[in-house]
């Protein structure tokens, strides 16, 4: 029988209400800064609030939301002691895929979980996830931090977050836009994003590398390549979405499923393309993984981005612009693949065709070719 009078407290239960205070105060001034004109109140309310007058003029609005997390990424920027740009993977796994369907995002709420919350690791995070929003010109409106002693260890944590973004019904992008003759755009990648981080940390496991090992071809250590921030795209497909002389047709994130996948789910089941691996070099990061491992070439491109973040489908005689529009911003693009009717489509025999994926009963995908050596 426990002692009548012993006093069990929540600190004394692992959980540290000052801290948690002490995170929220490092962490406003970061906040402050990724906001838009129409957020309503400020930190520290139950609910974010936007004021969405503008989103009521609209002739026909649609709502997107999107809600992701960073996966195993989390595990290097622990083991790193580095937590200021795991943010940015996070806006751009929420964030992008609102664009996908040609959607402004708005607002973006977070998550954070945690065994202990240290005050200046919950800023850093949370700092990184602000100015992912502030670059990608989306309100951070709110969010959590819990603490869960026992369920995780003090030095772990997950984090996870929602946004919103709105588009009129006659600009939604999607496979009803895409037509036979339109061409495959691919918009490069800044390395692995946040996706195949199981298989990239079971690769370097068994090969015995540290991530303090300094990798020639990276230029850098293994671990400032694996955590290389995933690009935040948002305002710069917007930018490529509202270009006169551009009508963009259907965009895909190439997250989880690799190219082949998330291009067909972008697709209508009645058309087929063709991409070809000649027309880029994927950095040396996968060539790395794959090497290392001794990955087969259809497990590694169902796993990573291979270095296409995005892939765009649009006229061909639009390209040249879009690729113009593209570079202005810093991001390298280029003629990837084609689309063909499926009835009339060139299939390479012995090489897998995808057609759709994730539920989606989409168009069909063949990767052929090899990258340049």
């Amino acid at each position: 029988m426990s002692d009548q009078g012993e006093q069990i407290t929540y600190a004394a239960a692992g959980v540290d209400v000052e801290a948690g205070d002490k995170a929220v105060e490092l962490m406003k001034a970061d906040v402050r800064r990724a906001t838009r004109p129409e957020v309503l109140g400020g930190l520290g309310g139950f609910a974010g609030m936007f004021d969405a007058s503008a989103i009521a003029r609209m002739e026909r609005p649609v709502l997107a939301t999107s809600t992701d997390g960073v996966g195993t990424k989390v595990a290097i920027a622990q083991a790193l002691d580095k937590h200021d740009t795991i943010g940015f993977d996070l806006v751009g796994m929420v964030v992008d895929d609102i664009v996908v369907c040609g959607a402004e995002p708005l607002f973006m709420t977070d998550y954070i979980a945690t065994g202990k919350v240290v005050p200046e690791r919950i800023a850093a995070i949370v700092g990184g996830i602000a100015r992912a929003c502030e670059q990608a010109g989306v309100a951070l409106v709110g969010g959590e931090t819990a603490e869960h002693p026992g369920l995780l260890d003090p030095d772990e944590y997950d984090v996870a977050g929602a946004a919103t973004g709105v588009v009129e019904h006659a600009d939604v992008l999607g496979p009803q836009r895409v037509q036979p003759g339109d061409v495959v755009l691919g918009i490069a990648s800044s390395g692995l994003h946040s996706n195949g981080y199981s298989l990239v940390r079971k690769v370097v496991a068994h090969a015995g590398w540290q991530l303090d090992r300094h990798v020639d071809e990276f230029g850098r250590t293994l671990g400032e390549e694996l955590l290389e921030p995933t690009h935040v795209y948002s305002l710069d497909l917007l930018e490529l979405i509202r270009t006169d002389g551009i009508d963009l047709h259907a965009l895909s994130h190439v997250t989880g499923g690799g190219l082949a996948a998330n291009l067909a789910r972008v697709l209508p089941s009645q058309v087929f393309a063709r991409v070809d691996r000649s027309t880029w070099t994927p950095p040396p990061v996968f060539s790395t993984v794959q090497r290392l491992g001794q990955v087969p070439q259809a497990d590694i491109e169902r796993t990573l981005n291979m270095g296409v973040g995005f892939v765009a489908m649009l006229p061909a005689d639009q390209v040249d612009l879009a690729v113009r529009t593209l570079a202005g911003r810093g991001l390298t693009a280029w003629t990837m693949g084609e689309v063909t009717a499926l009835e009339s489509a060139r299939v390479e025999d012995g090489i897998e065709v995808v057609q759709g994926a994730k539920g989606v009963d989409g168009g069909s995908v063949q990767v052929v070719g090899s990258h340049p050596a």
